[in-house]
């Protein structure tokens, strides 16, 4: 009698084992096909956000996109050149690209400034530019001032304004200023 017993409780636990077995498969399947599933990260200019596109016209003509610096990290900037706190933060924007424009990184080709300028005159803001010594290529504005597209696409409501992104054009900051730009610069640069 003592064997029935335990013969039909051994198999009503390999019948739980069964069924044990067919759920824990289960849940790894959805756990691995999930956890492989990458969600593109959505368009924003919120921190994790992909940045949305810019592509404005330079001061020489030629159209200049966002998405040409892709693999670096960026500084998206927006400025004017008849904003006094704008050209107070210059100087540390140029320290920042002389500092990091060629630096070595592991994970991105180095750092770039894209300047969109907030301007109506074409001339005041070409000035701006030699003045304030803001050496780099990137440098657009649709002269649209207030009502310029890329303040429009941003949100931008007052300058100066900007957004870091890293390597894959994802926002990772905002509105750093001075030694607080150069340190988000080196942990990108650390990665």
């Amino acid at each position: 009698m003592t064997g029935t017993i335990v013969g039909k409780t051994g198999n009503v636990i390999l019948k739980y084992m069964k069924a044990l077995n067919k759920t824990l498969i289960l849940i790894l399947v959805s756990v691995f096909s999930f956890g492989f599933y990458i969600q593109k990260p959505t368009e924003g200019v919120g921190i994790g956000n992909k940045a949305p596109e810019l592509a404005f016209t330079s001061p020489e003509g030629k159209t200049l996109k966002l998405s040409q610096l892709k693999g670096k990290i960026v500084l998206i900037d927006f400025w004017a050149s008849w904003c006094g706190p704008c050209r107070m933060e210059n100087p540390n924007v140029v320290a920042a690209y002389n500092k990091y424009n060629k630096a070595k990184c592991k994970n991105a080709k180095g750092f770039e400034v894209f300047n969109v300028s907030l301007d109506q005159n074409k001339d005041r803001w070409v000035q701006a530019i030699k003045q304030d010594k803001l050496n780099w290529p990137w440098h657009v504005s649709d002269l649209g001032g207030w009502y310029s597209k890329g303040a429009q696409i941003y949100g931008v409501n007052s300058i100066p304004a900007s957004w870091l992104i890293d390597q894959n054009g994802i926002v990772i900051a905002r509105n750093l200023r001075g030694p607080a730009l150069d340190a988000e610069i080196e942990k990108l640069l650390a990665q």
